[in-house]
């Protein structure tokens, strides 16, 4: 109908507006662009359950145990968003994460060993050790991206052999061997190093404040380029959200006993998490992952070089397994024919897609990841805590993914119903 009058500009003015933050947030829900919000709510809802039903979870001590638990798997899993980004998978993660932490409790003996490929060069440094150990292990991503990018094989074909080949080696390096103690203190500070309490408030202080910059330096940048500030008393609550949250998790890990103060497992992961975060969403490369992921035939035919793109992603996939790997090894100050097996894998894994990583590629994001992790380590802590068996944490954690795989599904659904 045609528009005539004085009721035309207002009538082109209440279609341009924008949209007020719920109707936004009731339309995402329509189309299926859920985010975060299940993960959160379902996080959420973990925590008060367990709160009430193990007597010891709720407490200072156990918070801190939980950041530990958590830190390894969740590197592993920060890399594995990447790979499913691109609609692939990566199942080799575990061993080669394994074989990192093999590497780096070899190089730090105070011995050479002529048994270990790299133990000429023994002993090094800690931090040395633990760079020449993820460097190894991000080479050996690449040569799984280059076979699956230029030779075309499958990528769960090429990681499924990576997964027996890193295993294989473990097991040759340490079957006679058995059990290497690590006692790098560089190393084992990964895992076991607390701040002190006026250095954890420093910590807290100095992510907010830089939270809070970014968040200024974004709101500039907005009215330079002539934009209006979308939604700014909801980026002024990010703003003190975050700060409320660092300085509450930093009081709670100082109330702990024995170890008290912030862990700075837990710093590695908000660092590693910044950095990757800008990666995925602030550079070239991060939206050629996306492109990639969402249709590599049109990413292809928009110049993007596909090939390169894939080595890269499995670059970082076996780089970030192999922090997580030196992280879980210096849990323990050891490694032994174990390291890397069990359920760390699937936890991985499961960790990005619980955490609403679309298995389908394209869509996700890499504080997913971290929600994922936060999910089944606190459903395994609370069940452990509240003395449930390794049989039913099992039960629940694979429900919970499948929960998560049908949520993500109905969403593409939904999704693509609404044209988008």
């Amino acid at each position: 109908m045609e528009i005539v009058g004085q009721d035309a500009p207002t009538a082109v003015a209440e279609e341009e507006a924008p949209r007020t933050l719920p109707g936004r947030a009731i339309d995402n829900l329509r189309t299926g662009n859920l985010g975060i919000l299940p993960i959160v709510i379902g996080l959420a809802i973990i925590v008060v359950f367990f709160s009430f039903k193990a007597t010891n979870f709720f407490t200072a001590d156990n918070f801190n145990n939980i950041i530990i638990q958590l830190a390894g798997t969740c590197m592993l899993a920060f890399g594995v968003v990447f790979v499913l980004l691109l609609g692939e998978i990566d199942l080799s993660i575990g061993y080669l994460g394994g074989l990192a932490a093999v590497a780096v409790a070899e190089l730090q003996l105070p011995g050479s060993n002529h048994d270990f490929p790299f133990g000429l060069i023994a002993p090094v440094n800690g931090i040395l050790a633990i760079v020449i150990a993820v460097g190894i292990a991000g080479a050996l991503g690449a040569v799984q991206g280059t076979i699956v990018a230029k030779v075309g094989v499958p990528s769960f074909v090429v990681t499924l052999a990576g997964f027996l080949i890193f295993s294989g080696i473990i097991l040759h390096l340490l079957e006679v061997r058995g059990t290497i103690v690590i006692e790098d203190k560089w190393i084992n500070d990964t895992a076991y190093y607390y701040f002190s309490h006026a250095g954890g408030w420093i910590v807290a202080a100095i992510v907010s404040g830089l939270y809070a910059a970014f968040a200024v330096a974004h709101v500039v940048g907005q009215r330079r380029a002539g934009l209006a500030v979308r939604d700014p008393y909801l980026l002024v609550a990010k703003v003190i959200g975050l700060a409320i949250a660092c300085f509450g998790v930093v009081a709670i890990c100082n109330h702990a006993d024995v170890p008290t103060g912030l862990p700075l497992a837990g710093v590695l992961v908000v660092i590693f998490l910044v950095l990757l975060t800008y990666l995925a969403k602030r550079t070239m490369f991060g939206r050629h992952v996306y492109a990639v992921g969402g249709n590599a035939e049109a990413a292809r035919r928009a110049g993007i070089n596909v090939a390169r793109i894939r080595i890269l992603v499995f670059v970082i996939s076996g780089a970030m397994a192999g922090v997580g790997g030196i992280i879980l090894a210096a849990n323990v100050n050891s490694v032994d024919l174990n390291v890397g097996g069990g359920t760390l894998l699937l936890n991985a894994i499961a960790a990005a897609v619980i955490g609403g990583v679309s298995l389908f590629g394209g869509r996700g994001e890499v504080r997913g990841a971290l929600l994922g992790s936060l999910v089944i380590v606190t459903v395994s802590n609370g069940l452990n805590t509240a003395g449930y068996s390794a049989g039913v944490i099992y039960v629940i954690t694979g429900i919970i993914l499948l929960l998560a795989v049908v949520l993500d599904t109905v969403a593409r659904r939904l999704q693509v119903r609404a044209g988008r």
